[in-house]
């Protein structure tokens, strides 16, 4: 039976792929028709209004489609999707809009489902476990989700359970999502997109296992210690395994809540801050980030006037923490220090450190869109949410607008690569500055996050070089590898 359950994904899974490519084909047959053939386009060859238009109606119905198989399939789909709602640049925008549903809770697993792995992992039920655990799930996800649980000693717990089966539906459906990608490139060219599939097989890998999540919740922690406004749980070692990760049960109020926040006496743009600045020490500092930073993911707690009043940020959910390579991050450094002191030599340096540049790429034409970018992107004073919200669209495209010719576009996009890691980093910091948008549109997070960065960045370096005399540096290695 559960050969079947996988043959009937693979079914389903392909058959939606097949129509959204069937749709696809059509439509460019439809252009190669009146524009190539019979010469009804534009003069620059451009297809007829119609033929665009279609083509609009074609790319909101696939996404759709999409999102209703995803929804039907679970699991790595739906992980997917999530990734693509925020990362699909190579995709139509429909596609974004429509699958930036899938960032909500999704529908839950009942809890007899869930039982086999304690079974399995401890050969004990849940009630020889623990003194009570709750069967509805405070939250549920692609790949799992979480109970409230009571231990024997009185101590509150939060369970986490990863779907039983869930691993070989996994390798079922990335399968599936390896050929729908070469066959998508045959028809669609599109650079890079293996690499989205390569980190989505490595971001799975972290995320199925919790003893991996369990070493990340505790290293993230030690590097925070001593920091009374960020708080993280505490791994309960004797009910955590690969597939079950018991952890202290953190009481906050989640971090979007803002009516809650200011009933509690904590002001939302204190939060944004206080979230951008953990960010960028974890990013820059520390070179370890959380790269899941989605709403669900972080709690506030008001602490007591014994506690020196304020608040503390919760951090939850470790599973896709990562560690950055070095030049990547000297690299941003780079781009974030040229846009501060107006350098357009220092961002094209940066980028070349990110790695962006191809071998044998262009360099001329790069540094020459690097350069007209990064002149209109210093131009603008107000970098808040809030002001490129009231932006006209007509100002956003031209501030996109590379100002290049088509050929010039094709050459540009060869004389680019997509770095190594760039999905976690890109993944991360696109959520972080979303989120932190929603609790404070007003605030500007390159100048929030940049200053508070410096002394850590000194500190930082003071360490790396007391380590070149012989001492033992941090290690550079993901626990869990």
């Amino acid at each position: 039976m559960p050969h079947m359950t996988l043959a009937v994904r693979l079914f389903r899974a392909l058959l939606a792929f097949s129509v959204i490519l069937t749709s696809y084909l059509i439509q460019l047959g439809l252009v190669r028709v009146f524009v190539r053939r019979l010469g009804r386009g534009s003069p620059a060859g451009e297809p007829p209004r119609w033929l665009v238009a279609r083509r609009a109606r074609v790319d909101q119905n696939n996404a759709r489609r999409l999102l209703r198989v995803m929804l039907q399939l679970r699991g790595v789909f739906i992980k997917l999707g999530q990734v693509l709602s925020i990362m699909g640049g190579f995709l139509p925008r429909a596609y974004g809009k429509e699958l930036e549903q899938l960032q909500d809770q999704v529908p839950p697993h009942p809890f007899s489902d869930l039982e086999a792995a304690l079974r399995a992992s401890f050969g004990r039920s849940a009630g020889e476990l623990f003194a009570s655990i709750e069967r509805a799930p405070l939250a549920a996800a692609s790949l799992g989700q979480v109970h409230v649980a009571r231990l024997r000693d009185g101590r509150k717990v939060a369970v986490k359970f990863l779907y039983p089966g869930i691993r070989g539906i996994i390798a079922v459906d990335l399968r599936v999502l390896r050929l729908a990608i070469l066959v998508y490139k045959r028809f669609v060219p599109v650079g890079h997109i293996e690499r989205v599939h390569e980190s989505l097989v490595d971001l799975l890998r972290r995320e199925t296992d919790y003893l991996h999540e369990a070493a990340c919740m505790e290293r993230m922690a030690q590097n925070f210690e001593g920091d009374a406004g960020i708080a993280f749980p505490e791994v309960v070692h004797e009910l955590t395994t690969r597939d079950v990760l018991t952890m202290t049960f953190m009481e906050g109020i989640k971090i979007t809540r803002l009516d809650a926040l200011r009933s509690a006496g904590v002001e939302p743009s204190d939060v944004a801050l206080r979230l951008v600045q953990a960010f960028y020490k974890m990013l820059f500092a520390d070179r370890f980030f959380h790269a899941d930073p989605h709403p669900g993911n972080f709690l506030v707690a008001a602490r007591s006037a014994e506690e020196g009043g304020g608040f503390r940020l919760v951090v939850l959910d470790f599973g896709a923490s990562c560690e950055a390579r070095d030049e990547l991050i000297d690299g941003l450094l780079d781009i974030l220090k040229g846009i501060f002191a107006q350098d357009d030599a220092a961002v094209v340096r940066g980028f070349r450190r990110m790695g962006f540049v191809a071998p044998g790429g262009n360099d001329a034409l790069l540094e020459r869109t690097v350069k007209t970018y990064f002149a209109k992107l210093l131009k603008i004073r107000d970098r808040t949410p809030a002001a490129l919200m009231r932006a006209r669209p007509e100002q956003l495209e031209r501030l996109a607008d590379p100002e290049l010719e088509r050929g010039e576009l094709q050459e540009l996009m060869r004389s680019f690569e997509y770095p190594e890691d760039w999905f976690y980093v890109e993944r991360a910091c696109v959520l972080l500055f979303w989120l932190a948008a929603q609790i404070d549109p007003h605030l500007d997070t390159m100048a929030a996050g940049f200053p508070y960065l410096m002394p850590l960045m000194a500190q930082r370096e003071a360490k790396t070089g007391a380590g070149s005399d012989g001492s033992d540096p941090a290690p550079r290695r993901s626990p869990a590898e």
